[in-house]
């Protein structure tokens, strides 16, 4: 029981650590300038 409880747990922590490379990597590939959108609740702009 103990040795699936750090099983549990190795997974958990190398789940998040995947996670948290995703977010960075999107992070900073994200384009840089202004964000104009359009879609049925009209027109969006957003400065990233």
């Amino acid at each position: 029981m103990r040795q699936n409880t750090l099983y549990l747990i190795i997974g958990a922590l190398v789940a998040v650590i995947i996670a948290l490379g995703i977010y960075v990597y999107r992070e900073q590939t994200k384009p840089k300038g202004v964000e104009l959108k359009i879609d049925d609740k009209g027109i969006s702009i957003q400065q990233n």
